[in-house]
């Protein structure tokens, strides 16, 4: 894996986190704790975006190459969202 890559793969990873931090934080407590925790999902979800928008064109091009592998990847990526969503 390339650099844009790694980044790609780090910012989502800090998305999850921050993602299953925010619904621990909102089951358990309100107020202070479930801003911050809501701020630093924001920030992570603008950077992964950014770093998705300047990698597009290349992650476009390796799903035509690689159809079969992306389809898992995205798979993998529901399921993983799906369970941290169901875990309230």
């Amino acid at each position: 894996m390339d650099v844009s890559t790694d980044k790609l793969v780090q910012d989502l990873r800090t998305v999850v986190a921050d993602a299953e931090e925010l619904l621990k934080a909102t089951a358990e407590n309100t107020g202070e704790s479930v801003m911050r925790a809501r701020a630093r999902a924001e920030e992570s979800l603008r950077s992964a975006r950014v770093t998705l928008q300047n990698a597009g064109v290349r992650i476009e091009d390796e799903v035509r190459k690689h159809p079969w592998q992306s389809l898992g990847v995205a798979a993998c990526a529901g399921l993983i969202l799906g369970v941290l969503i169901a875990r309230k």
